[in-house]
């Protein structure tokens, strides 16, 4: 009676045991399964807010803008503005956005001479990108407009894109952006390409730059390409 007694305890300490590991291994499951749900879900969200900044169409209308100083341009769909005027270099992009949320243009920078991705395959680092000084949104599914200026007499960039846009070079300028609430930033490299006569021809009339777009760099989550480089922390403080 003794042994029966032992072997029944045993018995019962094992069939515990089991239903332990069972509810264990469910608990296990559900929770790897209500964190898989998460995810689907918060990638859900950032897909209703992530926005995607390319240039504009060349059927959308001209949007005309200011400067600081009272310099006015007014680039038509799918194109942009490069101008050097009184030693002060002005950019500006007609834009369409084309994802699910609002833009926020954060920084930016600008270079001479338009380079494949082959010869130029990253971003700019973070200390070249330039604080944007005015806010500029631009809806999902909407135009809206860039802008940037080059003022400082003894900045080595405004010098050399002044350069290329009195002898009418493309100049290449990679935009950050983000959500709405600062998050999914976004660095977009655009091409600017001149049209039309060539230096010494040119007139106020004939002065056409085109915008493209060439590649996006997300820098808060994984891409549809793998991203080379280190994404940009804090942008430096440039006007």
């Amino acid at each position: 009676m003794f042994l029966l007694a032992v072997n029944w305890t045993t018995i019962s300490s094992l069939a515990t045991a089991a239903g332990t590991l069972v509810l264990a291994i469910a608990t296990f499951s559900a929770v790897k399964s209500a964190g898989r749900s998460a995810r689907i879900a918060e990638m859900a969200l950032q897909e209703q807010r992530r926005p995607l900044l390319t240039s504009s169409r060349l059927s959308d209308p001209a949007q005309k803008l200011m400067f600081a100083g009272g310099h006015w341009v007014k680039p038509a769909g799918g194109h942009a503005t490069a101008e050097h005027v009184d030693g002060v270099v002005y950019l500006s992009i007609s834009l369409r956005n084309v994802g699910n949320g609002i833009a926020v243009c954060q920084a930016w920078t600008a270079f001479p001479n338009v380079l494949s991705s082959g010869s130029r395959p990253n971003h700019a680092p973070d200390e070249e990108l330039r604080l944007q000084t005015r806010d500029l949104y631009i809806p999902p599914g909407d135009i809206g407009m860039w802008q940037g200026a080059l003022r400082d007499p003894d900045d080595p960039l405004r010098v050399t894109m002044a350069a290329a846009i009195d002898a009418r070079e493309a100049v290449g300028v990679e935009l950050m952006y983000s959500d709405q609430i600062g998050g999914q930033r976004t660095i977009t490299r655009f091409g600017l390409m001149p049209v039309g006569p060539s230096p010494g021809e040119v007139t106020a009339t004939d002065d056409v730059w085109m915008a493209s777009m060439s590649r996006h760099w997300h820098l808060d989550w994984s891409g549809p390409r793998a991203n080379a480089g280190s994404a940009p922390s804090a942008p430096a403080t440039h006007s």
